[in-house]
């Protein structure tokens, strides 16, 4: 199993409680009930308010790297990702457990 975490940081001046933010969480919210290769799919703000924290994050699981592969290049994981673009930066973490 491979572990696909993402923790995104919305950009200077970008609420939470703005409309394109809602459509982006809603988006990903979506993706774990559209997507059959996650295995495990959960997604969330964050709750603490730390100078390092991050604002968003998706915690997932996928079989392997081919399942992977397919998750990170459906449509519905792009269009969400497309959404994201416009008001935040992220990092990833995969690994094998």
């Amino acid at each position: 199993m491979i572990r696909h975490l993402v923790l995104f940081k919305l950009d200077e001046g970008v609420d939470r409680e703005e409309p394109r933010v809602a459509e982006g969480v809603a988006a990903f919210r979506a993706l774990g009930g559209q997507i059959p290769e996650l295995r495990f799919w959960e997604c969330a703000w964050n709750i603490t308010d730390r100078p390092i924290a991050y604002d968003f994050a998706i915690n997932s699981a996928v079989e392997d790297t081919d399942a992977l592969k397919r998750y990170l290049e459906h449509p519905a994981h792009q269009a969400g990702v497309a959404l994201w673009r416009e008001f935040a930066t992220w990092v990833i973490a995969d690994y094998e457990y």
